[in-house]
């Protein structure tokens, strides 16, 4: 491939935060105000948990740097079906977040836009979804290019709330103590927000799984990977805790739009539509970016032979044609067969069901770093201590991720899992039989 169809560091950063940064965190206040404090000791836990998985990423990514992204990490060091498994549960969830990425921009493009409520939500959220098909279609610059410029515009509101926050502490600091949350703190409480939390911080990996269209990945995505999630831990953290120290937690709970709240309360009047816009162009990056890293998986996965071989097929812009498209058509029909749901418990379910299938590759690609110590690999002045503390960090935040959960995201994981197991199985006969003729 030509570099000049390539992404470097800059692009890679802007997936791993446009990605991670997309319509949960501007929901994601109201979900977590019922948890009082414990909704700000869960977002610790989880940013240290997410920051252990971003060095397992960016170590595997360093380590196996000649390696097709987190499937060719698994596949390497633990084999054909934990790593089929795992990526298969992850592009499930990659075309179900773009189906609900879809939905809840035209939500918030409709309470934006009154006067456009008229148009059928269920069509405009389909012509959204196959806009940006079109826009990968003409290659993964393409498509990294319209990621640089929504990544920047959506830091606008979360710059917006801190600035809001930082005048209020100035300002009026008795505000800040006005209304403080009286849940107690409990571990239970602590674990069930952090699980919650990290639904919004998923997509720490993105800079790895278009692997083989980055430059100089061995270096490039490892810097990305952890400059991209520690900043949007940082904008994370400073975001959630205003509106939750601010607005009675009652009021924050029942709020469909906690950010536009915030900012008409303290603000003024209309500072909260335009508080939506930018929900919307951060809906709309994220969409592109998800788009992109299902093509780039989906040709992936049949590079190696657990999807059909059409499916890595290239144009000559160097997209996955039928790859997007496949992943175009699956994200239409959860929005068909989704749209009559509300955007808040909408996102409540594909929090639930996309947060589990994540956990299975985060969990894999853990163990994966531990089986490179146990080879005795090493390649930095840490050696294979390094390796094993990191990979031991990284499985003890999946593991710890599964039980906060609870039992239900554990069957979702499992049942996921299952649907694939016929088509691997199928596969692998194809490719017998193939091999033998």
């Amino acid at each position: 491939m030509n570099d000049t169809r390539k992404i470097g560091f800059w692009t890679c950063t802007a997936l791993v935060v446009g990605n991670t940064i997309g319509m949960g965190i501007f929901l994601l206040p109201a979900s977590l105000a019922p948890y009082g404090f414990n909704a700000t000791i869960g977002w610790g836990i989880t940013v240290l948990g997410c920051i252990c998985l971003a060095r397992v990423f960016a170590r595997l990514a360093r380590e196996l740097a000649h390696a097709d992204g987190p499937y060719g990490y698994v596949r390497s060091t633990l084999g054909d079906l934990p790593a089929f498994l795992a990526m298969w549960c992850y592009w499930v969830s990659v075309w179900i977040t773009n189906a609900a990425l879809a939905t809840g921009v035209v939500a918030y493009i409709r309470a934006a836009f009154p006067e456009l409520a008229p148009l059928q939500p269920s069509l405009f959220a389909l012509g959204l979804l196959w806009t940006f098909v079109a826009i990968n279609l003409l290659g993964v610059r393409s498509g990294g290019g319209v990621q640089l410029v929504t990544t920047a515009l959506k830091l606008l509101p979360m710059l917006a709330i801190a600035l809001l926050g930082a005048w209020m502490l100035v300002n009026s600091p008795h505000a800040y103590v006005a209304h403080p949350p009286t849940q107690p703190i409990t571990l239970a409480d602590s674990m069930a927000a952090g699980t919650i939390a990290l639904f919004a911080m998923l997509g720490i990996e993105s800079a790895t799984v278009p692997a083989s269209k980055v430059e100089n990945p061995g270096r490039t995505i490892p810097r990305a990977t952890l400059v991209g999630t520690l900043l949007t831990a940082a904008i994370y953290l400073i975001v959630s805790t205003v509106p939750l120290l601010l607005i009675p937690s009652q009021e924050l709970a029942a709020s469909p739009a906690p950010f536009a709240l915030l900012m008409d309360r303290f603000a003024g009047d209309g500072f909260g539509r335009w508080l939506a816009l930018f929900v919307v162009v951060s809906g709309l990056g994220a969409l592109n970016g998800w788009t992109l890293l299902g093509g780039e998986m989906t040709r992936t996965m049949a590079d190696n032979g657990t999807l059909p071989a059409f499916l890595s097929r290239n144009n000559r812009h160097g997209a996955p044609v039928f790859a997007l498209v496949i992943t175009g058509l699956l994200a239409s029909a959860m929005i068909l067969m989704n749209y009559s749901k509300s955007l808040v418990n909408g996102f409540t379910v594909m929090s639930q069901v996309v947060t589990a299938a994540n956990l299975p590759l985060y969990l894999c690609c853990s163990i994966a770093l531990a089986v490179l110590w146990k080879r005795g690999k090493r390649l930095d002045d840490k050696g294979v201590r390094g390796l094993l503390t990191i990979a031991v960090l990284g499985t003890a935040y999946a593991i710890f991720a599964f039980v906060g959960m609870g039992h239900e995201a554990f069957v979702m994981a499992l049942v996921l899992a299952a649907c694939g197991l016929p088509l691997y199985i199928f596969m692998r006969i194809l490719r017998t039989r193939l091999n033998r003729s």
